[in-house]
């Protein structure tokens, strides 16, 4: 099957047969939703001064507002996308956004660290079923021949998300009050459920029943592990508890491996990965998520802790990065049958990696703007070329009916990626400099987006090794 032929699923015996809704109608359902969860991803990022004022928090509180949404995230996407495939997707992807609705409106009303850290992590939780079922759902909804321009819009509306998480962020917080970064959620998430529920047919996965000890093994491997990563950078990567975290998730995610060969149902079927396009794919996810979202988080204070902008300035400036991708990622879905997935990732890759190294030797205490905004273009529009080929190739490497988990799979990687490059790249630059004085950032930064850089290079690598057709 070529990356472009995604056969349509069929609805639910029990779904009546309706008229198929126009394709408009179908990116609205599933990307008003997707929007709002990849929003809040980064949404927080500017606001974080302001929060640590208002909320009296500690350094360690401002990473797990951060990492709480991410922990979360990471560890429930493949549980999400099984219970789906089980108990229905529209039917999930319908709870996840109430749930996360409801959880935004927690956050808002959050007094106390602890409060706003354990609403991030329902959000969280409730995103993991939003995400990688939007896709599915869409897959399902749209004809053959419109599939990969849905599909490119999907990213840049995704790409959008992230890009104006930080400007979001930023202008609530300078026009409103933190508070309203969460509150916006709710009228979003009151307008999303009724129209995904008028807009999207039922549809299930190919899974009998549900695997419980697959679903504990994997979610609690991969809290575990992503756990240990976030905390090596501050308790140290020998202290007794992230040792513990990462020795006992590597554990538990080897089980889960050797459970999933002989489970009768399983919820991630390795037979997946016997496609070299799957197995490279994910791999080149996790190398874009640790370099592009790491160097992201630490330039996103750049302008904050170093030139002296507000939140909104310090947002603003990061649009010619991540804004590109939301005009980038539709034309890259329109030319993967031309062109082919490989030749857009290598291109995507190496774009990115040269724009991180370019901004890594730009960077200085006296740097001007016009300095960073060619390489924040040239990084932005790799990641644009990036994220349209990287998801055809996931969903075209495998059959219809394994959509639901291999789009839960890819995002799993993704986040964790997310989540080792805000540790990997903050342990560098702790390691180099601190928020001591303008100086002392430069000094961590530069090295930080240079490992950034070498990661996302070592992924253009990688993206050699993609087949020129992919089939499931």
């Amino acid at each position: 099957m070529s990356t472009a032929v995604l056969e349509r699923e069929s609805p639910t015996p029990e779904e009546p047969l309706r008229r198929a809704a126009p394709l408009w109608a179908v990116l609205a359902a599933v990307g008003i939703p997707m929007f709002m969860v990849t929003l809040d991803n980064l949404v927080v990022t500017t606001a974080l001064p302001v929060i640590k004022s208002e909320l009296h928090a500690s350094l360690a509180d401002l990473q797990w507002f951060v990492n709480a949404y991410t922990l979360a995230f990471a560890a429930l996407l493949l549980t999400a996308s099984a219970i789906g495939d089980r108990l229905g997707r529209r039917r999930v992807f319908l709870a996840g956004i109430s749930v996360f609705t409801l959880a935004s409106a927690a956050a808002a009303v959050a007094t106390e660290p602890w409060m706003l850290t354990a609403a991030r992590a329902v959000q969280g939780s409730a995103a993991a079923a939003v995400m990688p079922l939007s896709l599915t759902l869409l897959a399902a909804a749209v004809p053959e021949r419109l599939r990969n321009a849905a599909v490119g819009i999907w990213g840049g509306i995704s790409g959008l998300g992230v890009a104006v998480g930080p400007v979001v962020g930023g202008a609530v917080t300078d026009g409103l009050t933190w508070n309203w970064i969460f509150w916006l959620n709710v009228p979003v998430g009151i307008i999303a459920v009724p129209l995904a529920a008028m807009v999207l047919r039922e549809s299930r996965g190919a899974v009998s029943k549900l695997d419980p000890i697959g679903l504990v093994l994997s979610s609690a491997g991969v809290l575990a592990l992503v756990w240990g990563v976030i905390n090596g950078a501050d308790d140290g990567w020998t202290s007794t508890g992230v040792l513990t975290a990462l020795i006992g998730g590597a554990t538990l995610l080897a089980g889960f491996l050797a459970w999933e060969r002989r489970a009768a149902a399983p919820m991630l079927p390795l037979r997946l990965f016997r496609s070299r396009a799957f197995s490279v794919v994910n791999a080149i996810s996790f190398t874009f998520a640790v370099g592009a979202f790491g160097a992201v988080f630490l330039l996103a204070q750049f302008f904050q802790v170093v030139q002296g902008l507000s939140p909104l300035e310090s947002g603003l400036r990061t649009l010619p990065w991540t804004l590109a991708p939301m005009f980038v990622a539709p034309v890259a879905g329109l030319l993967v049958d031309r062109i082919g997935a490989r030749t857009l990732i290598v291109a995507g890759q190496t774009l990115l990696a040269a724009g991180l190294l370019w901004i890594a030797l730009a960077s200085s205490v006296d740097v001007g703007y016009g300095a960073l905004v060619a390489p924040f273009v040239l990084a932005g529009v790799g990641m644009g070329l990036t994220f349209a080929p990287m998801t055809t190739t996931v969903l075209g490497s495998v059959r219809p009916d394994a959509h639901g988990v291999a789009s839960g799979t890819n995002n799993t990687v993704r986040e964790v990626g997310v989540a080792m490059g805000v540790a990997v790249l903050a342990s560098v630059f702790a390691s180099y400099g601190d928020y001591g004085s303008r100086a002392s950032f430069v000094d961590g930064l530069v090295p930080a987006v240079v490992v950034g850089a070498v990661v996302v290079a070592a992924g253009a690598l990688l993206a050699l090794r993609l087949p020129r057709r992919v089939t499931a």
